[in-house]
């Protein structure tokens, strides 16, 4: 089965918490804080995989997580940092953030590795709060959480010639004929329910990739079918050869069919109704009448666009065609054809000022997660901890806050799971 496209959701690792320890050793009269660091949160990477070619393994495996930092430990040693994962995808995905759709990596290149969701911080242990004030602190700081997030996995094809057409107009059939590919053949819309990969190898030894894009249909851009699935596949291809019955066995308008199909395109993307088209007028060897031909040759010839009348079945023109594609190659430069965007590393950011102050029936409350972070570095037990706390709050301008939103003396401020009384 052919997959294409498919969200999961990756976590990284937690930051594992830093130590509260104290040096204890025969003839060392007051051993300082000796307390060492959680090991960082893993990673999440993503990697192209040569051996696969969809998707279809997110279908059942939908959750990935980093492993969790190491918590420190005694005589300042360090946790063990959390493994990172690499999550093996197709040449040509695309990686999305779910809710903004933004462009968060490309994996277009062979071999190519991209980070793309950084682990939780360790917590520092209590060694690093030592002062010359504070020569036994009993507290540490907690690990930071690893990150979760929903993403977007869109597989487009790599393809250097994209085949385009109206569903039964002879595409798979040419690619069966002029590469290995076995697609499957009929004559009923929507034979071809996957992309086709095929190569070509012209006869002075040179070769290129060929893709027998799914039928297109009018409205194919608002997803009318199976439309925008089809579509993302096109706009990688260098050239597109664009297949057009001029049979006339199913009453078809060669010339409508071909504005039709184009309109899609344009409606898509600008920049993909802008590439270079050649016009493949197939099943020449049953034309009943040579008048659609005529009509679409001088079309072309109006709108300076090369044609090439063929048959699949006999090979009428088929060698001419594939000459002029692999020389008209040569002039086209490959090139990254999705729109740029910045490239987004999902990670923990430094927010030490946010929090918000919400006044309650009881008092006030105070959330957010530079508080979380503060909390997580306290021994609520132990005074020094208490004092360091304090100067914490009043470090990100909490006290300030709670003053301009009239706290008094016995009001009970909330923060975290912890209820504290206000006084001056």
């Amino acid at each position: 089965m052919f997959t294409d496209y498919t969200k999961i959701i990756i976590k990284s690792g937690d930051g594992g918490n830093g130590a509260i320890s104290f040096r204890r050793e025969k003839y060392v009269a007051a051993g300082g804080p000796d307390g060492g660091d959680g090991g960082k949160g893993g990673d999440i990477y993503f990697k192209v995989d040569k051996d696969k070619n969809t998707l279809i393994d997110f279908r059942y495996n939908k959750r990935y997580k980093a492993k969790n930092g190491e918590n420190g430990s005694g005589a300042r040693c360090n946790g063990k940092y959390g493994e990172d994962i690499y999550i093996g995808v197709p040449i040509g995905t695309i990686i999305k953030d779910a809710q903004t759709g933004k462009i968060v990596a490309d994996l277009s290149k062979p071999n190519q590795v991209e980070l793309v969701l950084k682990g939780g911080r360790g917590g520092k242990g209590n060694s690093h709060f030592a002062t010359a004030t504070r020569q036994a602190p009993r507290f540490s700081q907690d690990g930071e959480k690893g990150e979760e997030k929903e993403i977007i996995l869109e597989l487009k094809l790599l393809a250097d010639v994209g085949l385009l057409g109206f569903p039964n107009v002879g595409k798979s059939t040419f690619l069966s004929t002029v590469t290995d590919a076995k697609p499957k053949i009929a004559n009923y819309e929507f034979t071809t329910l996957e992309p086709n990969l095929g190569v070509v190898k012209s006869k002075e030894g040179e070769s290129f990739v060929i893709a027998d894009i799914p039928g297109i249909i009018e409205g194919a851009s608002q997803g009318v079918g199976l439309g925008l699935q089809f579509l993302r596949h096109v706009e990688r291809t260098r050239l597109l050869l664009h297949v057009i019955d001029v049979s006339g066995i199913d009453g078809r308008n060669p010339i409508d069919d071909f504005n039709t199909i184009n309109k899609e395109l344009k409606k898509y993307s600008e920049k993909l109704a802008t590439r270079k088209q050649i016009i493949v007028a197939s099943k020449a060897d049953i034309i009943q009448d040579e008048t659609l031909y005529n009509e679409l040759e001088k079309f072309a010839k109006e709108n300076n666009i090369e044609i090439f009348k063929i048959s699949s079945v006999t090979g009428e023109g088929v060698d001419r065609l594939l000459k002029y594609v692999t020389d008209i190659l040569k002039t086209l430069p490959k090139e990254e054809l999705y729109e740029k965007e910045e490239r987004v590393i999902y990670e923990l950011e430094d927010k030490k000022d946010e929090y918000e102050v919400s006044k309650t029936k009881d008092g006030y409350e105070v959330t957010g997660k530079a508080i979380e972070r503060i909390i997580g570095r306290i021994n609520i037990d132990d005074n020094e901890s208490m004092y360091y706390f304090h100067k914490c709050l009043e470090n990100i301008g909490l006290n300030k806050k709670l003053k301009s939103m009239g706290v008094k003396e016995g009001d009970i401020v909330k923060i975290d799971s912890y209820e504290f009384e206000w006084y001056e």
